[in-house]
């Protein structure tokens, strides 16, 4: 008779949390509900006006610049502005160009002339130039720019000038809305557990191992298009890599903002449960919860 395991998990307490205060948590509006207004209010995305009420047209938290009032929906594409980071996939090798998929709701642009040159020269690209661009990107690769321009149609238009930019390597990609993406002065980050994470402001957030970024900021005689996929990456940094995505996944899962310190604490927090265990619906609302708790503790203090 063949005995196969079976993964069983007893009920137990859980942790008692304090409540959060109202002021603490913004609050969700769902379409066609009444919106607080002011005096002399100006309408923004997301809203209609019905009589005198302003209502919400889509789910999302409220935006409030001055009198300006606007609905920031939770679900949505990416809306690009001049100085995010991106992460992005080459789907397409045009004339002078790459398309890019950056999760927006039009492709964006990298332009030949917006990216370093191998061996970091400094001129004009010519016909020899654009015969190599598929040396440089091909489609499939993904690669971390900044966004540099935003055309009247929306698109975007990316570089990759700085040598912290360019072809990604070895790692994971994790897709999230973006709506989740903290906006922080810096994007890229090294956190203690030896990966590394970039997160894109247009939800797509890529892990690596930490000498993954470091390898990458050191090729820049080579323009930034260098991939070390010769290098076997080793089983305890693998393990790192697959807990950090499923932590992501878990504070994604429960619509919690994405920034290095949110993701450290949810790794720790996650190290009493196996890799595997962290996809189970109820470990991962467990992990968002006292990842919360936590924030919320260093609020306080």
């Amino acid at each position: 008779m063949e005995v196969t395991d079976v993964n069983i998990r007893l009920a137990c307490d859980r942790i008692c949390l304090p409540a959060v205060s109202e002021n603490e948590v913004q609050k969700l509006f769902t379409p066609g509900e009444d919106i607080p207004t002011c005096a002399g209010f100006m309408r923004g995305h997301g809203t209609y006006t019905e009589g005198e009420d302003l209502k919400a047209s889509v789910a999302g938290v409220k935006e409030q610049v001055n009198k300006l009032i606007s609905i920031k929906p939770l679900k949505s594409r990416y809306n690009g502005e001049i100085g995010d980071v991106v992460v992005g996939r080459v789907v397409e090798v045009q004339q002078k160009r790459w398309k890019i998929d950056t999760n927006a709701r039009l492709e964006s642009v990298l332009l030949l002339s917006s990216v370093n040159l191998p061996g970091g020269e400094l001129r004009r690209r010519s016909s020899e130039d654009e015969k190599m661009m598929r040396k440089y990107l091909q489609e499939g690769d993904l690669i971390s720019a900044e966004v540099m321009n935003v055309y009247q149609d929306g698109a975007l238009s990316l570089h990759t000038r700085s040598l912290k930019y360019g072809k990604l390597s070895q790692g994971v990609l994790v897709k999230v809305f973006p709506s989740l993406i903290m906006r922080r002065k810096n994007h890229f980050h090294s956190l203690p557990n030896g990966a590394a994470v970039i997160l894109g402001n247009n939800g797509f957030v890529w892990i690596c191992p930490a000498s993954g970024l470091e390898h990458q900021e050191d090729s820049g005689s080579a323009g930034g298009f260098i991939q070390d996929l010769e290098k076997e990456v080793p089983k305890a940094d693998r393990e790192v890599i697959a807990r950090l995505k499923n932590c992501i996944l878990a504070l994604a899962n429960s619509k919690m903002m994405l920034y290095d310190t949110s993701i450290i604490y949810a790794y720790e927090e996650s190290m009493k449960f196996t890799v595997t265990e962290l996809l189970l619906p109820d470990v991962m609302v467990d992990v968002a919860n006292l990842t919360q708790h936590r924030l919320h503790l260093d609020i306080a203090e």
